[in-house]
């Protein structure tokens, strides 16, 4: 799947709303990110894009320093009126100056995804050392703050479908083994489950033994578990991204389990 439109998509429906909220005043709170205003999303959007761009575009070794001067790129000279993290939820008004920096270094992040091979080495915080996989990922991370953003508008949209879908595929693939090492999650207890997707191809197995977790594609889907859950490949996305709650989606089998897989997969 080619992610540069979708990257390109979803940050700049980000920025839109961004410039929304500047226009109107002060900065919402986000529902999804308990602590956090809409100028508070921006601030960490705008600051992993720089992250990632200095990664990338420098070909650094391990991770970037946050407090460098790559993350000062693009700064007006006066940053008074903005957000300070240290201060959040920032409810105050949304510096245009602050959506202008978003977009830049959204801007320089793509066309730095446009001029890189997807092949080319790059440090990361998984297996995958790619410049790809920093595609994937920010793709991925763009819809979900767009979503973000947008609920805490009440005007969130669902998540391209294709889109979804492959989020789903990183999830599993990625997402849960490195939420499980990082967060000391428990072993499991043998919980099998099965994520159907109402939209299109695609059911997804997950079954968690001792330290062990084990994906299969659910094909035949004849493979016992223990629940079921079927949605649209954006809901199946957003409620494993703990954006959603269960009641979003079709369940069958053993309600309380779903509970327990944010236990087995801490969010991040």
């Amino acid at each position: 799947m080619d992610l540069l439109p979708h990257f390109h998509r979803e940050v700049r429906a980000f920025e839109a709303v961004a410039r929304r909220v500047s226009e109107a005043g002060g900065a919402p709170p986000v529902p999804s990110c308990p602590g956090w205003s809409v100028s508070d999303l921006v601030v960490h959007l705008g600051s992993v894009h720089r992250g990632v761009t200095h990664i990338v575009r420098d070909r650094l070794p391990g991770p970037p320093d946050a407090s460098g001067p790559a993350f000062a790129a693009g700064l007006p000279e006066d940053t008074a009126d903005w957000p300070r993290p240290e201060h959040a939820p920032n409810r105050g008004p949304l510096p245009q100056s602050l959506a202008d920096w978003f977009a830049q270094g959204a801007s320089a992040l793509e066309e730095l995804f446009r001029t890189r091979a997807p092949e080319e080495p790059a440090w990361t915080w998984s297996r995958e050392q790619t410049t790809g996989f920093w595609l994937r990922v920010q793709t991925i991370e763009a819809a979900v703050h767009r979503w973000d953003a947008e609920n805490a508008l009440g005007t969130a949209r669902p998540v391209d479908a294709a889109l979804a879908a492959d989020a789903v595929d990183h999830s599993f693939e990625v997402m849960v083994p490195w939420s499980r090492a990082r967060s000391a999650a428990p072993p499991g207890s043998g919980e099998r489950y099965r994520f159907r997707r109402t939209d299109g191809a695609g059911v997804w197995t997950v079954g968690f033994d001792g330290d062990d977790v084990r994906v299969g594609d659910g094909t035949g889907g004849h493979a016992a578990c223990d629940v079921e859950v079927s949605g649209t490949a954006s809901d199946l996305m957003l409620f494993l991204w703990g954006r959603v709650p269960a009641g979003r989606l079709t369940v069958q089998g053993d309600r309380k389990l779903l509970e327990r897989y944010a236990v087995l997969v801490p969010p991040v």
